[in-house]
């Protein structure tokens, strides 16, 4: 710790970043910013096409609504979709900028491309050939498979305030709160489910970071099998490369640091750089998601300042690559350990160019899946009888970061927690929340499971924790 501590005394005598009188304000990231913006559209257009299986019409309209300037319109501009290929191209060869490609790719969906490949290329991306899910889902009881209970509501329901939880949620009075689903899981029953025009159970799309939620789950798993630890030292080595790796004070954070988004580590994704450097480059334009997460330099002491950064979570998923040994066992780790377990058939977690799990945002699934995920923790992590996550690692998950308390946050383990200063919400709800509106609530008091998919834009400012309040009115509290 005494190197930790010489470094900080160092870096905090230094002007932050933006404070010193030679700035000019000058947006030196224009570069990046420009050919980032391509590879969301090359991405977004990809899945909404070949993950999704929407239109192009769907796509500009719903998909691409949160770009401030898409290139093109559904019917034509600077893009190229090849159907054979299930690939999309962004951008002008005459350009300044790279042409951004993604391609739709087995198992995992589609994959940004570098700026300097083309479709030339694709045979070297990876792919996961991955058991096809059983073809009886529709006659499979709810929740392994999709087929719904006929029974009447619960008599303890009310079932018109319900259908008003349920309106609120779509009818909303600003057209960038774009809802595409809701659905409620109550008692382990799937209550109510609705879909907007263009999308049903079977849609999938993007996570955002609820896909966060999914990789402590997988990490949870390890961790329960002793693989993994939460208060040891992350298992493998930073970058760059220094000539005694046990003198960099980055091998001060642990597993929890990470978890609870208080690694210490550089900020690269706030300060309106998100779309420019750090993740932006791995998500959107085919850098490495684990390189670039183990270059960032320690700032701050582990453990002591919240920072919410989707490096973090990425560094987490790199030690549970490290944790499982080989490059085949961690590409068949999230499907034969959790997804194929609970029903979660529908849903593609996506890699960047080099096989690595993008599991801070990157995953396309459906509502229902979403559901089974939840439900999973209503359940205390029991499933159909068999334990799959410990008390233990739920305690873990939904109890409040230490550095998110002091920064005024409600965050847990890759959960957000319901804020002290609602008082019209129940106290033991918690969440998975994504970008453009992606919510999976649970509420275990009320033994509730909600679901709101959407693709908000522009300001969006769907607030979750105002659903869960109208939702909670139409149900009863869980008897002692």
């Amino acid at each position: 710790m005494k190197n930790f501590l010489c470094l900080f005394i160092l870096l905090t005598t230094l002007p932050a970043h933006g404070s010193d009188s030679r700035e000019s304000g000058y947006d030196y990231a224009t570069f990046n910013r420009q050919m980032i913006s391509q590879g969301v559209q090359a991405l977004l257009m990809c899945n909404g096409l070949f993950t999704s299986n929407r239109t192009l019409e769907q796509v500009f309209a719903q998909e691409l609504a949160y770009l401030p300037e898409p290139i093109g319109d559904a019917s034509g501009g600077n893009w190229h979709v090849d159907e054979k290929l299930k690939a999309v191209a962004v951008g002008s060869e005459t350009s300044p900028y790279p042409v951004m490609r993604a391609v739709f790719r087995e198992g995992i969906g589609c994959v940004v491309m570098a700026p300097d490949q083309d479709f030339g290329d694709v045979a070297d991306l990876p792919e996961i050939v991955a058991p096809s899910a059983p073809e009886n889902l529709d006659d499979l009881a709810w929740p392994q498979g999709d087929k719904l209970a006929t029974t009447a509501l619960a008599a303890d329901i009310d079932e018109a305030q319900l259908e008003q939880a349920i309106d609120w949620a779509f009818d909303r009075p600003v057209p960038h709160q774009d809802t595409l689903s809701l659905l409620v899981v109550h008692r382990g029953q799937l209550v109510a489910e609705r879909y907007a025009a263009g999308v049903d159970r079977h849609t999938k799309t993007r996570t955002w970071s609820v896909a966060k939620s999914l990789a402590v789950t997988l990490i949870g798993l390890l961790v329960d099998q002793g693989q993994l630890h939460l208060d040891e030292p992350l298992p493998f080595g930073w970058l760059p490369d220094v000539a005694d790796a046990k003198q960099d004070p980055r091998r001060e954070i642990t597993l929890r640091h990470v978890l609870n988004m208080a690694s210490g580590l550089e900020t690269v994704d706030n300060n309106r750089m998100e779309y420019a450097t750090g993740s932006g480059l791995a998500y959107w334009a085919g850098k490495s998601s684990v390189e670039g997460a183990r270059e960032r330099g320690l700032i701050r002491e582990p453990g002591s300042h919240w920072d919410y950064e989707n490096y973090d979570t990425l560094l987490a998923v790199y030690a549970m690559k490290q944790a499982l040994g080989s490059e085949k066992a961690y590409r068949q780790f999230p499907r034969k350990a959790l997804l194929d377990r609970i029903g979660m058939h529908n849903t593609l977690i996506s890699t960047d160019r080099f096989g690595d799990f993008i599991l801070s945002s990157q995953v396309y699934t459906t509502a229902r899946d979403l559901a089974r995920l939840g439900l999973l923790y209503l359940q205390e992590g029991n499933w159909q009888g068999e334990q799959l996550l410990s008390p233990q690692w739920l305690d873990f998950v939904r109890t409040l970061a230490p550095a998110s308390k002091k920064a005024g946050s409600n965050y847990g383990g890759q959960f957000w927690l319901s804020p002290v200063q609602r008082n019209d919400v129940p106290k033991d709800a918690y969440a998975a929340r994504g970008n453009r509106g992606q919510y999976v609530v649970i509420i275990p008091g009320h033994e509730l499971v909600i679901v709101r998919r959407g693709l908000d834009y522009g300001a969006q400012g769907f607030d979750v924790w105002d659903l869960t309040r109208e939702v909670v009115k139409a149900f009863p509290k869980a008897a002692n």
